[in-house]
């Protein structure tokens, strides 16, 4: 279980700081806005604090992980194409919301300490999103 457990945290640690590194960069480098940049980038930064404090050693969890096994490999290449850069934000940002969302309660299991923090860093996100589509 405990396996499971690290793997699942492990995927969403990645998919949250994928999805927040796509955003920060379509917001540096196709619209030039310096603030959401700097608050994306601090957001993602947070997260990697989180991590640091986590009683699970991040190379425990990356040692759990089954890539060339995942069921659900196959769905993620089927994604749409998305013609729009407020598509791949939209996108982006959702999936670090839902990342979020998952490292919250499953953290709860193995650290219930790191939860609020999760949880916080989400609500961060949700404002951001905000500012990011109300701009783009």
């Amino acid at each position: 279980m405990q396996k499971n457990v690290y793997r699942l945290i492990d995927a969403n640690l990645n998919r949250l700081k994928e999805g927040l590194r796509v955003v920060e960069d379509i917001v540096r480098f196709v619209y030039g806005d310096a603030s959401l940049t700097a608050s994306l980038k601090e957001i993602r930064h947070d997260c990697s604090r989180v991590m640091v404090n986590f009683p699970v050693p991040y190379r425990k969890m990356v040692a759990t992980r089954e890539s060339n096994h995942d069921v659900g490999k196959r769905s993620q290449i089927t994604d749409q194409k998305r013609p729009e850069w407020q598509d791949l934000l939209t996108s982006n940002l959702k999936r670090a919301e839902e990342s979020l969302r998952v490292l919250e309660e499953v953290s709860k299991m193995v650290a219930p300490t790191q939860s609020p923090r999760f949880q916080s860093l989400r609500f961060k996100v949700y404002g951001l999103e905000k500012k990011v589509l109300k701009k783009f």
